[in-house]
């Protein structure tokens, strides 16, 4: 007969506890989206009463309707999508490769760059320097005038070096004595070895150039070349009203109650669907160091 070994009193109470302390976790967390979301869809008066909780009360859509029907929030929408895919793309190329050159411990002068990259984390030139720079570029009211001042991340730079670091040196070898050129190893050997940390790098760059604003409201002059952050973030501050200059009393109103959810919901929305789809390669990376350990 075989005995099964059941869990021990101590490992049960530990797992009761373990799973008490996760839920209130994840309570904490999800609470202030859900609220957010709550307070996106209610009345003014129940958002100012402070009855909204975690379900909308006097259901009210008057700022999703004022926002939506104006054109310039979906031309600036469409920048947004624009600047966030050619500034990801940019520092994507820009950091494997500065990663991958920084990885090769036989390189010459590694340290010197390596310090470059690192100063740089703790000095900056300043804004009012980085302004004269952009702007004598020529670069002011471009997509350029957003990519390339942040182009590279140093935390996403030494992530990345250190993780093409790990990787087996004898692939490598065998691949440059089958002919591969530097790039080729690059392309065809270890990129395909690093989806877990190229998708991690996407993810961070795409949120920060997603939600980044100052930059665009810095060096872009006109209205219809700011990213959708730069239109909510106006219509917070009260700078302009969004071409609803026709709005009711009740309107405007209502859009100062409940602007800020709003803001948080559209800006948020896009990052949290493609989420899911990037998840996968963070459980791949995870296993992939769990087999090499």
């Amino acid at each position: 007969m075989v005995s099964v070994n059941r869990p021990t009193r101590g490992y049960r109470v530990f797992q009761g506890i373990n799973g008490v302390i996760l839920t209130l976790v994840v309570v904490v967390t999800l609470y202030p989206f859900v609220n957010i979301v709550a307070r996106s869809f209610s009345g003014e008066r129940q958002i100012r009463a402070g009855e909204v909780a975690l379900w909308p009360k006097g259901f009210n859509l008057t700022t999703y309707k004022i926002v939506f029907e104006d054109s310039m929030f979906w031309r600036n929408y469409g920048n947004t999508v624009f600047y966030t895919v050619v500034s990801t793309a940019v520092a994507m190329v820009l950091t494997t490769c500065y990663a991958y050159v920084l990885s090769k411990k036989h390189l010459r002068g590694r340290g010197f760059l390596v310090g470059v990259a690192v100063f740089t984390m703790f000095f900056t030139g300043g804004l009012i320097p980085n302004y004269v720079l952009v702007t004598s570029l020529g670069l002011k009211n471009s997509v350029w005038a957003i990519a390339l001042p942040n182009a590279i991340s140093v935390f996403n730079l030494l992530v990345m070096k250190a993780f093409f670091e790990s990787l087996p040196s004898d692939l490598e070898e065998a691949a440059e004595l089958d002919g591969l050129s530097t790039y080729g190893i690059l392309l065809r050997i270890v990129l395909p070895l690093s989806k877990a940390v190229v998708a991690t790098m996407v993810l961070f760059y795409s949120v920060s150039f997603w939600n980044s604003w100052f930059s665009a409201f810095l060096y872009m002059d006109k209205s219809e070349l700011m990213p959708a952050t730069v239109y909510l973030r106006n219509l917070i501050s009260g700078a302009t009203t969004g071409g609803n200059a026709g709005a009711t009393d009740a309107q405007l109103s209502q859009v100062g109650a409940n602007i800020q959810a709003v803001t948080i919901v559209l800006t948020s929305l896009p990052i949290l669907s493609v989420y899911p789809f990037v998840q996968r390669y963070f459980v791949s990376g995870v296993m992939l160091g769990a087999v090499k350990g």
